[in-house]
């Protein structure tokens, strides 16, 4: 577990790691292509796994250019991991914390085994003087995971929609589930209107950050836009440091619901 830059967390909690969505824009895939690999034993570096299914109970190593050797974060790639050894590291953290869970991965992305979601949620469960937020570009899989009875309705469980433009998913769920949605990177003007965040109580807001060719900046009316629909349903608006440029710092809104 990691203390994190990003605004609205408190640490970082990365149990799965890798996904095969393949975003153009992702930070967690240049991350592991640069630091991934696991080192073989014969001064050589690789990122095969080889078992049939990436689970991992102890860390592998790898050796820096520097000469230290560490617990590799990506042993294979940016390939779909259980590092179950990191299962138990929210029990050793007492002082409360807003734990971003899989930060560097998509822990609902279908190429995730349901026994691996259940294992981190049942993990979350046991530290529960956390607040714990996931997040997901495949929010079908809380809906299907819902209806097994296998997602817990707990207060400090909270069920995020990454947004990116008017084609992305999000997950409603029920009265008894906190929800939230991450419109990050913003891609285009959503339109959304009276209800159109229905229960959320969170709407997170950013910029495409970084240098990558085709990156979009968004306009001042599409931030107006979403702040003006958030304001209807009541939700907190948290606006991320990439926006400062866009709506100016006097009009950022840095607020958390549970604050």
């Amino acid at each position: 577990m990691n203390k994190t830059d990003i605004e609205w967390a408190d640490m970082t909690w990365n149990p799965v790691v890798g996904c095969k969505r393949g975003c153009e824009y992702c930070y967690a895939r240049r991350y592991a292509k640069r630091f991934g690999g696991y080192d073989k034993g014969d001064g050589t570096i690789t990122t095969h796994c080889p078992l049939p299914r990436a689970e991992l109970h102890q860390p592998l190593t790898i050796t820096r250019r520097n000469g230290k050797t560490v617990n590799s974060p990506f042993p294979f790639g940016f390939e779909p991991t259980l590092l179950r050894y990191r299962l138990e590291e929210p029990q050793h953290i007492k002082e409360p914390q807003t734990i971003f869970v899989g930060s560097m991965a998509d822990l609902f992305g279908n190429c995730v085994p349901t026994r691996w979601i259940v294992e981190v949620l049942d993990a979350c469960a046991a530290a529960p003087q956390h607040r714990y937020m996931f997040l997901t570009k495949n929010p079908e899989r809380y809906a299907q995971l819902d209806e097994l009875a296998l997602l817990p309705h707990k207060d400090n469980f909270w069920y995020g929609s990454t947004v990116t433009g008017k084609g992305s998913k999000r997950f409603g769920g029920s009265i008894t589930l906190n929800t939230f949605l991450s419109i990050e990177p913003l891609h285009e003007y959503l339109d959304a209107g009276i209800g159109g965040f229905g229960g959320d109580r969170l709407i997170i807001i950013g910029a495409e950050t970084g240098n990558r060719a085709g990156k979009i900046t968004p306009e001042k009316a599409w931030v107006d836009n979403i702040v003006e629909a958030a304001d209807l349903t009541h939700a907190a608006v948290f606006m991320k440091d990439s926006l400062k440029p866009i709506v100016g710092w006097m009009n950022m809104r840095r607020e958390l619901p549970w604050d």
